[in-house]
């Protein structure tokens, strides 16, 4: 029994040290630009559009109902944002019919104007359905945001801004819960965005270090 206890206590150590590594890392410059392409896009009544697989999807998810609902308190104009994994019918219809790597692009031709914002959320950087989304987002004059992992795979030199946790490869529980916490960090930097307050997330993200 003592002994599966230390196995656990090794287990969270480690796993907290190296999440306490990657939040230490990250680069606020980069969050920056996020958290102003995302204003600039909430401003102009633009739209986000949000794509991940697996784990990633369920982020997607997740930050598309914090963009939409949780950032209103700010009193700002509401964010039009779309998870491109929540629509299951028409997914699961693309996947069947045009093959699972246009299961988001085929979404983001009915939808993308100049002016939107794709953001892909992948540990490995390599899906390709994820990638042809960024093809189609860029023939389409939308700006392409990835938060990705490992060492950023293919999406990292695709993607016009890059927030890169860098870890071994399979480490996908690492990443997929730093990208969580990236996520409310940008959701809660535009919910501070009252009267006053603006641009201060500046100084909210220089709390971290």
């Amino acid at each position: 029994m003592s002994a599966n206890r230390n196995a656990l206590r090794q287990i969270v150590r480690d796993y907290v040290s190296a999440f306490e590594r990657l939040l230490f890392e990250l680069d606020l410059a980069v969050l920056q630009q996020v958290v102003d392409r995302l204003r600039a896009v909430r401003d102009s009544g633009a739209t986000v559009y949000i794509a991940g697989n697996g784990g990633s999807s369920a982020t997607a998810s997740h930050w598309a109902n914090d963009l939409g609902k949780a950032t209103k308190t700010s009193g700002q104009r509401p964010i039009r944002v779309m998870s491109l994994s929540d629509n299951v019918s028409w997914l699961t219809a693309l996947a069947n019919d045009e093959g699972y790597e246009r299961v988001f692009s085929g979404q983001l031709e009915n939808f993308a104007n100049p002016g939107d914002v794709l953001v892909v959320i992948s540990a490995s950087g390599n899906s390709s359905n994820l990638i042809q989304a960024v093809n189609v987002a860029r023939e389409r004059g939308i700006v392409t945001i990835g938060l990705l992992g490992f060492d950023g795979g293919l999406l990292k030199d695709k993607v016009d801004i890059s927030i890169l946790l860098r870890t071994e490869k399979g480490q996908y529980g690492l990443v997929e819960s730093a990208h969580s916490l990236v996520c409310h960090i940008l959701a809660e930097c535009l919910a501070k965005d009252r009267h006053g307050t603006v641009g201060n997330d500046r100084a909210q993200l220089a709390t971290m270090r």
